[in-house]
């Protein structure tokens, strides 16, 4: 029987990187899924992974690499979906474009990268998808009109998802991440911003809950925060 599968969505040197990280340590084959791989490529060979080419706003981008996954590693036992950027303005300030993209990356490659893995899931009975969410989910502000917007459009298909898919044995969550992401090494950051390994440490926790206290919304922040 060979290593569970984890595919990342959305690469970079902080979450991205850590929830690698993490379940590369944990014994999982882990796909790195990114717009390209000039940073990937390098994470990927350090922790023994693979990592993809992958526009999420191109639907066929994402049914090619899910393609490619299955055939090199196997059907994907654990999605992080932890794409989710988007352009930050007052309504006056960001174009059609910045909507539309944002609801893309955050809403539609969420539905799509979805589409790719839940099939096997089911047949499994078995399976996790964790979402990287934001506060702007829950609230926005004038700076974040199209941000906000998008990441509350992903917050409510992650629940629509939790809430079909948790009978059929599938546990859907979506952590949102509340303040300033540092880095491991920032120890002087202590309180004042998330460590990108401490928020995989929560994500990992959630895909190993037991069925029978499965959250679907976590929500992380420094101790310093204002909230």
């Amino acid at each position: 029987m060979g290593k569970p599968v984890c595919v990342i969505v959305g690469i970079g040197p902080k979450n991205g990187r850590a929830f690698a990280e993490r379940f590369a340590q944990e014994g999982y084959s882990v796909a790195l899924l990114s717009r390209s791989t000039d940073y990937s490529s390098g994470l990927a060979a350090e922790i023994g992974g693979r990592a993809y080419a992958c526009d999420v706003t191109d639907p066929s981008a994402i049914k090619q690499a899910f393609a490619l996954i299955r055939d090199e590693l196997g059907e994907v036992d654990v999605l992080l979906y932890n794409a989710g950027s988007g352009k930050f303005g007052t309504f006056d300030d960001v174009s059609d474009d910045d909507f539309e993209r944002g609801w893309q990356i955050n809403v539609r490659g969420l539905l799509q990268s979805t589409r790719e893995v839940v099939g096997s899931m089911r047949e499994k009975g078995s399976g996790a998808i964790i979402v990287t969410g934001a506060t702007a989910s829950l609230r926005g502000k004038p700076f974040t009109a199209a941000f906000a917007s998008a990441k509350a459009g992903q917050r409510s298909l992650a629940q629509s998802f939790a809430r079909q898919l948790g009978p059929e044995g599938i546990h859907v969550a979506l952590v949102i991440v509340d303040g300033g992401i540092g880095t491991d090494e920032q120890s002087s950051d202590e309180g004042a911003r998330l460590r990108p390994s401490d928020i995989a440490h929560t994500v990992y926790h959630l895909v190993t809950q037991p069925k029978s206290a499965w959250s679907f919304e976590v929500d992380v922040r420094p101790f310093k925060e204002d909230w």
